[in-house]
């Protein structure tokens, strides 16, 4: 089957929530990148070989670091459940309100790299609920548009469901004014952007 994402006309996303209680911090940079890959016409279902999702390496480490013990796998990929449903809980021009399969997340993830290249991941807060089930990541991402070379620096919270050590829902929050601000052409005042 050939790739046949969603239309994005933007790829910043990132994940987020919030909740409480057990709390961990964890202030040092994860990790760094090299350069990005594109999924070159290669359905995402069934994959494997995650190498068309590299410009996302700093955030899939950080999340991995935040479910350490909640979750089996390498790879985000490896522990998002075949049903699972994402909710992104902000409005973004292009980007969808929810994605309901590891397929259809893993589509529309694939394009992320053609738009942002993340060199790092900092500032994980996990927060564990009182449903064992549930846990809260908050944290950063850092990288550059690759259309504007502008810093793309970003604030996520996650409220992520995990059963049977897989990732079964995700509702998504982020700092949509930084991502709207990385993209903008230079120039553009705050006003404008409710515009693009």
């Amino acid at each position: 089957m050939g790739h046949q994402s969603t239309k994005v006309s933007v790829a910043c996303f990132e994940m987020s929530g919030s909740a409480s209680f057990y709390l961990r911090h964890y202030p040092e940079p994860l990790a760094t990148i090299g350069q990005c890959y594109l999924c070159n016409g290669v359905s995402m279902a069934g994959r494997t070989d995650y190498s068309a999702f590299k410009a996302l390496d700093p955030f899939f480490a950080i999340i991995k670091k935040g479910l350490d013990g909640l979750v089996d796998g390498d790879h985000l990929w490896d522990f998002v459940a075949n049903d699972a449903v994402f909710e992104f809980l902000y409005d973004f021009p292009g980007w969808p309100r929810k994605l309901e399969s590891r397929a259809a997340i893993m589509e529309v993830f694939s394009g992320y790299g053609r738009n942002i290249s993340l060199n790092s991941s900092d500032g994980l807060v996990v927060h564990r609920g009182l449903d064992s089930r549930i846990v809260v990541l908050e944290y950063e991402v850092h990288g550059t548009v690759l259309s504007t070379r502008h810093a793309y620096d970003n604030r996520f919270a996650s409220i992520i469901t995990v059963e049977n050590r897989k990732v079964v829902h995700w509702r998504d929050y982020m700092d949509s004014l930084a991502a709207m601000r990385a993209i903008a052409p230079p120039d553009t005042t705050l006003g404008s952007l409710g515009r693009m």
